[in-house]
């Protein structure tokens, strides 16, 4: 048992924690990364205090200074930070102390942990998902630059990773442009919703001091203050989101490292990555593994799990504040850290990768790709109902299959013995090229409509 209590609440206590407490208890080794966000909110909510003549302008003048002073010494790593003061919010305010002396205990005037916290950490998940939305945008420009370059590659489509019909690569990359669109929409939604500031909430209940929350709230970019102080100290709905968009952002990321991992298989062969994002093994020195896409791939069930983490946490707390939303930090930031990383290693990887054109190109040819055209031209051509088309053209293919050749390769006869009317304008759609070429519907894959897409998503008209 510890014999001092602690100076932050000792008041009450007679003796201090057990050191199994103390370790339970402590946060400061994962929320020490709220620094900056910490001392932006105490020297607004400090510069507030002055002006509602809360304090003195002179102890708010040495506040200032003093916070200043703490902000460079942690920038500058000369900043110890210590247990015994449990979080950043105390080890912040215990080194102001120490700096400034008696005004230093002036600052938590108004305010508690609980809205402190509240306000810190929506402040860090406000700059993460900046951050993110900075990344997000990079790596559609690296998609798009590819897309463009690729916009008539053809390749194969697949649905049940079986051939279905061919389409362009350009067309397969802008598929990700538009998942990254909406990923970059649903961070901007979160932020939107999350941008009001829950200082001054104080524990629970608000305060009795004649506070200017609205200040508060413009000094620290936040739109307005939190209408309720309960939910404003209680709920961490803004974390959750966060989770909830990183998570899809996540799976995005996943399917297309896993795209990645089949194209670079002898079997596929679609694209060679670079030396950069490749590695090898400890005893075949022919392999060339696609270890970042792997990682990349086994981060989504971390982000996934992090999300999952904070919604059990946080499913049966009553209002308001528990000690269990402490733990609502470390599934964050883990998150956030995983995220930057896996859409740096992504946009590494598509920008430098080596695209085998003419492997696609084969590639998408076989399997009788081009089988939906032929049934389109049954139905242009000859107006037979498309069920009826579909019928005519299972049955060339399993001719073609039984020969074993492409449908291109029947003879016009074999084809005319199974559909008399068929003519010999029916191989005009039988080519992958054309078969892509064709596909000019909007958001189809003809080249065409993938460097309208391209030209759309560069703000173009």
């Amino acid at each position: 048992m510890s014999s001092k209590a602690s100076t932050i609440w000792g008041g009450r206590f007679g003796f201090g924690p057990s050191a199994v407490m103390e370790r339970i208890n402590v946060s400061i080794g994962f929320d020490c990364r709220l620094y900056a966000q910490d001392i932006a909110q105490s020297k607004a909510h400090c510069a507030m205090l002055a002006r509602q003549g809360i304090i003195s302008p002179e102890d708010a003048k040495a506040i200032l200074g003093g916070l200043d002073a703490v902000l460079k010494e942690i920038e500058n790593k000369t900043f110890q930070f210590k247990t015994e003061f449990e979080d950043i919010h105390m080890n912040v305010e215990a080194r102001l102390a120490e700096l400034i002396g008696a005004p230093a205990g002036r600052l938590h005037t108004a305010r508690s942990r609980n809205d402190q916290v509240a306000t810190d950490f929506k402040l860090w998940v406000r700059d993460a998902i900046d951050r993110l939305l900075g990344q997000i945008h990079a790596f559609q420009d690296v998609l798009l630059a590819r897309a463009e370059e690729h916009a008539g590659t053809v390749m194969p489509g697949f649905t049940h990773l079986q051939t279905a019909q061919p389409v362009t690569f350009g067309h397969h990359l802008m598929a990700y442009v538009e998942m990254l669109g909406r990923d970059a929409g649903r961070f901007q939604d979160a932020r939107k919703r999350l941008n009001e500031c829950p200082l001054g909430s104080a524990a629970l209940a608000g305060t009795s001091f004649p506070l200017d929350r609205s200040f508060v709230a413009s000094e620290l970019g936040f739109e307005r203050p939190t209408a309720n102080s309960l939910d404003a100290v209680s709920d961490r709905d803004f974390a959750l989101e966060f989770l909830a968009a990183g998570s899809i952002l996540a799976v995005h990321m996943s399917r297309l490292a896993e795209e990645l991992v089949l194209w670079t298989t002898a079997q596929f062969g679609f694209v060679r990555l670079s030396d950069a994002f490749s590695t090898g093994s400890s005893i075949m020195p022919q392999k060339r593994n696609p270890d970042a896409a792997e990682l990349s791939r086994a981060k989504a069930g971390r982000v996934i799990g992090n999300l999952n983490a904070l919604l059990i946490v946080m499913k049966g707390l009553p209002l308001a504040y528990s000690k269990d939303m402490q733990d609502d930090k470390e599934p964050v930031f883990e998150a956030a850290d995983t995220l930057e990383l896996v859409l740096a290693a992504m946009g590494g990887m598509v920008a430098d990768m080596t695209v085998n054109v003419e492997r696609m190109q084969a590639a998408a040819g076989a399997g009788y790709a081009t089988a939906t055209d032929l049934a389109d031209w049954l139905v242009r051509t000859l107006k037979m109902p498309f069920r009826e088309a579909h019928h005519v053209t299972g049955r060339i293919v399993k001719l073609a299959e039984e020969k074993g050749c492409g449908l291109e390769e029947l003879s016009l006869a074999e084809m005319q013995a199974i559909e008399a009317g068929i003519t010999k304008d029916v191989f005009d759609v039988l080519t992958v090229l054309r078969s892509v070429e064709s596909r000019t519907s909007f958001g189809g894959t003809a080249p065409q409509c993938v460097r309208a897409a391209i030209k759309a998503a560069k703000g173009g008209s």
